[in-house]
């Protein structure tokens, strides 16, 4: 039997919306042990904590006390939070908007979504919060290490019509990346390799097989022992981009990951002035809901490094 839509939502708090969570049968006495069971990474002290200041509601967005009842086959609505979370000290701008999108030109180090040790120190949560947008939603994510454009769709009924347009690779995509140059392999040249997770989580790595990744690469300018490159991705791999350029024996300058792990995934440590050389520069495609054909170019430059930097 399906379960009736929720009959209330609560609005959202500073860019962050609220997660709900349904109560099936069960042992337990108070919401509290269900969430501290549920969510285990939060200590039954840190519902108590939030259920105080007010952080956690019932179906119909009451304030849950610490000891509140355990009612199952109800709803129980929660603001995701984090005691530290790292400050991101870059700003994203806004380059387009208009009834249906939001075309933002991310900084680096700057995550798309919440995602781990980030929830307010995101682009999604900072959009939200600036616009007043509950349902704005990236239509396509990049890297928190990569640059540039993101688009978001502002309207839920909206957004499947434009991650239509990345699924059938109807979006011409053009990065622009900053590596060792060599004259071989020479360029431009397609490039294509199978690629699946690594050992290390957040890596991926080359495996024989069939290719499942495609990306077309070219030279756009020499610096000293550096290379401009322009990278269009034909498929949309995790880390395709650093993957392709690292087989090739040009790593992408200030790359944390390829080919030496220097920091993992959930490192604290913070190398704010060295950031991965790596800008999604351009979007090109005919949007599907007005028929115009649309281009967006990011404002954002990559920059030659040092020439003791390796």
């Amino acid at each position: 039997m399906t379960r009736p839509a929720p009959r209330y939502k609560p609005p959202m708090r500073e860019g962050v919306s609220a997660s709900c969570v349904a109560l099936p049968s069960g042992p337990w006495n108070t919401a509290a042990e269900f969430l501290t069971h549920r969510l285990s990474t939060v200590s039954l002290h840190e519902w108590h904590t939030r259920m105080t200041q007010g952080s956690v509601l019932d179906e119909e967005g009451h304030a849950m006390a610490p000891n509140a009842p355990y009612r199952a086959h109800s709803r129980v609505y929660y603001f995701r939070e984090l005691r530290e979370e790292t400050p991101i000290p870059f700003e994203a701008q806004i380059l387009y908007q208009d009834e249906h999108l939001v075309v933002a030109d991310k900084p680096h180090f700057l995550p798309v979504t919440p995602t781990g040790r980030f929830v307010r120190e995101t682009l999604l949560v900072r959009l939200k919060h600036q616009l007043g947008l509950e349902d704005l939603s990236p239509i396509h994510r990049i890297d928190r290490e990569t640059a540039g454009l993101v688009m978001f769709s502002k309207r839920a009924q909206d957004r499947g019509a434009y991650q239509r347009l990345f699924r059938q690779r109807e979006v011409r995509k053009i990065y622009e990346a900053i590596a060792p140059w060599h004259e071989q392999p020479p360029l431009p040249a397609v490039y294509q390799s199978r690629m699946e997770p690594d050992a290390h989580f957040f890596r991926q790595c080359e495996v024989p097989g069939e290719p499942n990744s495609e990306t077309h690469l070219s030279l756009k300018e020499v610096s000293g022992a550096w290379g401009r490159y322009e990278l269009q991705p034909v498929t949309g791999k995790t880390h395709q981009l650093r993957v392709h350029m690292n087989a090739l024996g040009r790593p992408i300058a200030g790359d944390r990951f390829y080919p030496t792990v220097l920091h993992t995934a959930d490192s604290d440590q913070h190398n704010f002035e060295r950031p991965l050389q790596l800008l999604a520069r351009q979007l090109t495609f005919l949007d599907p809901l007005t028929g115009e054909q649309r281009r967006f170019e990011s404002q954002r430059r990559l920059h030659w490094p040092d020439s003791s930097a390796s």
